[in-house]
């Protein structure tokens, strides 16, 4: 699917996040190569060390003042050099189209959304439900419903409106590869009627048939398996100096680990999975299966 103007500025607001992530990881390499302190350069743009340790992780916007002032204190008077750098302030500034949603989305979830637009390679794992990327709009409706059992009706159209959007980097000209393992409870734990979950079985089958997406399922015949740790996400970016990222979805906040050895960690696990499950086409008869059982 070509993408059109919308999904063009989609695709590049979602790189706001990797360039912030970007900008950080360079201010800080450029701050220990001159052996200056958090303190010290939270005192030249008058904030806490706190604050460095957030612009260096990428957690908050820049100011073009501020990297001014920390550049100069970091000894950077190329003038190209800066420019480049000033460059990606702008960039890492660009709103993404989720902050429209941030009436109900949570602060900690708008980071992941970004990072999700913009990664190259996603590789989940997914045992309590249907992933967000591939749940269809009556199955996702049912999903929130069950969560926030207080919600209005406005306020779950607007959540499942939210992972709709979402859904569309799939399908953009820059999609990522997709590799995606569900167990089997996902799809036995029922969320809406039966009709909602025939209706999920059908797209899961439709969707494993892209040809950047790769879907299987972990059978409860395997037994104990190397996803005994929970549902997690890897992500892989284009850009080189960029770590792959784990993400893990707690019910308030996230983790986000990059260290490589726990990244290393979570891909074994993930391959493993990968090894372990029916390959596509055994999963796409599973899912099969399951769907003349509904």
């Amino acid at each position: 699917m070509a993408m059109g103007r919308a999904g063009l500025v989609t695709a590049e607001a979602s790189g706001s996040v990797v360039r912030r992530i970007l900008l950080g990881s360079q201010l800080r390499r450029l701050r220990e190569s001159r052996g200056i302190t958090r303190e010290a350069a939270g005192y030249s743009i008058r904030a806490s060390e706190s604050k460095i340790s957030r612009l260096e992780l990428g957690r908050v916007s820049f100011k073009a003042r501020d990297v001014e002032d920390l550049l100069t204190l970091y000894g950077v008077t190329d003038g190209a050099e800066r420019e480049s750098l000033l460059g990606l302030v702008r960039e890492a500034n660009a709103a993404g189209w989720w902050h429209s949603y941030g009436d109900v989305l949570p602060g900690w979830f708008q980071t992941y959304i970004g990072l999700e637009g913009a990664a190259s390679l996603i590789r989940i794992y997914e045992v309590q439900f249907v992933h967000g990327l591939l749940q269809t709009e009556a199955y996702a409706q049912a999903v929130v419903s069950r969560g926030m059992p207080g919600a209005t009706k406005a306020e779950i159209d607007r959540r499942v409106a939210l992972r709709l959007e979402r859904q569309k980097v799939l399908v953009s000209e820059t999609a990522p590869v997709f590799h995606a393992v569900l167990d089997e409870a996902a799809l036995r734990r029922p969320y809406g009627d039966r009709d909602v979950m025939r209706g999920q079985l059908e797209h899961l089958i439709e969707v494993s048939q892209r040809p950047n997406v790769q879907l299987q399922v972990m059978p409860f015949s395997f037994g104990g398996h190397a996803g005994e740790s929970g549902a997690f996400t890897l992500l892989r970016f284009p850009e080189s100096d960029l770590q792959d990222i784990v993400y893990l979805e707690q019910l308030t906040s996230a983790l986000y680990l990059d260290k490589d050895e726990e990244v290393g960690q979570y891909e074994r696990a993930m391959e493993r999975l990968q090894a372990d499950c029916p390959d596509p086409d055994r999963t796409r008869d599973l899912l099969r299966g399951l769907l003349q059982l509904s």
